[in-house]
C-alpha cells in the first residue's frame, strides 16, 4: 500500500496564499513535504509561510503573477532552484471564477481567464513534468470544478476553461504516467473561501442542491489534493475526482 506521507518531496503550489490553496500547502507541510507557496500577494503568502514554519513545517514564498508562458516559466525555474533542483508535485490551484451572461463578457475577461486556468498549468507541466519523468516519478493535481461536467447559466466562461483543464488532465497522464508522473484533477463544489465570500446566500443556495446540502471547507478539498499528491493514490491516474458533496452525482 502507498503511504500519505511526503517527507522529503518538493511542492509547488500554485494560487496557495489564500483559499483551498493555502490549505493544501498547510496539509502538505504537515505531511512532510517542502511546500513552495506561490502567488501574487507577498503578505498573504508570508503569513502561510509564517504559519507553516510555527508548526514545524518547511516552507518557502514565490511571488508569481501567473500570466503567459514566460511568468509560467519564472516560476518553474525558481520552483527547481529553491527546490534543490527538483520539484516533485505540482498543484494547479491558481483560478479565475467570474460568473455572468455570456454577451455581457469582456474579451479581455475571457482572456485573462483562458491564460490562469487553462494555459499557465499547460506550461508549468511543460516545465515541469519532463523532469519528473526523468527521474520517474511525480505528482500533478489539477484544480477544476463542479461545473466543467455540466451547464449552468452565467458560468461558460469558468466551466469551459475547466473542462478544457479535465481534458489536459487524461492527456497528460497518457503522455507521462507511462514514466511515472501520475497527473489527476480534482472538482471542488461550493467551497467557502475568501475568495467565495461575495457569494453569499448564492453559495449555500448552489450547495442546497448537492445531497451534501452545504458548501465544503478549503480543508475538505485539501484532504483529496493530498490523496491524490501522495503515494496512497499511487494507481490512480487520469482521474477527474469530484469533491461537490454528491452533486454531479444525482
Amino acid at each position: 500500500m502507498g503511504s500519505a506521507d511526503l517527507t522529503g518531496r518538493v511542492a509547488l503550489l500554485t494560487g496557495a496564499t489564500s483559499g483551498i490553496g493555502a490549505a493544501t500547502a498547510t496539509l502538505l507541510a504537515e505531511r512532510g513535504a517542502h511546500v513552495l507557496v506561490a502567488g501574487r500577494d507577498g503578505a498573504r503568502g508570508g503569513s502561510v509561510v509564517a504559519a507553516i514554519r510555527s508548526r514545524g513545517g518547511k516552507a518557502d514564498f514565490l511571488a508569481a503573477d501567473l500570466r503567459d508562458a514566460q511568468s509560467a516559466r519564472r516560476l518553474a525555474h525558481a520552483a527547481d532552484e529553491l527546490g534543490g533542483g527538483r520539484v516533485d508535485i505540482l498543484v494547479n490551484s491558481a483560478g479565475l471564477f467570474p460568473f455572468g451572461p455570456t454577451a455581457q463578457t469582456a474579451p479581455s475577461d475571457v482572456d485573462a481567464v483562458y491564460d490562469l486556468n487553462v494555459k499557465v498549468p499547460f506550461y508549468l507541466v511543460a516545465e515541469l513534468a519532463p523532469a519528473m519523468a526523468e527521474r520517474g516519478q511525480g505528482a500533478i493535481v489539477n484544480v477544476s470544478t463542479m461545473v466543467a461536467e455540466y451547464g449552468v447559466a452565467g458560468m461558460a466562461l469558468y466551466g469551459s476553461s475547466k473542462a478544457a483543464l479535465n481534458l489536459l488532465t487524461k492527456a497528460w497522464a497518457a503522455e507521462f504516467g507511462p514514466r511515472g508522473v501520475r497527473v489527476n484533477a480534482v472538482e471542488p463544489g461550493p467551497t467557502r473561501t475568501e475568495g467565495t465570500a461575495g457569494m453569499g446566500e448564492d453559495l449555500d443556495a448552489l450547495a442546497a442542491q448537492a445531497p451534501a446540502g452545504r458548501p465544503a471547507t478549503a480543508q475538505e478539498i485539501a484532504e483529496a489534493i493530498a490523496y491524490l499528491a501522495s503515494d496512497a493514490a499511487s494507481f490512480v491516474q487520469g482521474a477527474i475526482l469530484p469533491v461537490d458533496g454528491g452533486r454531479t452525482a444525482v
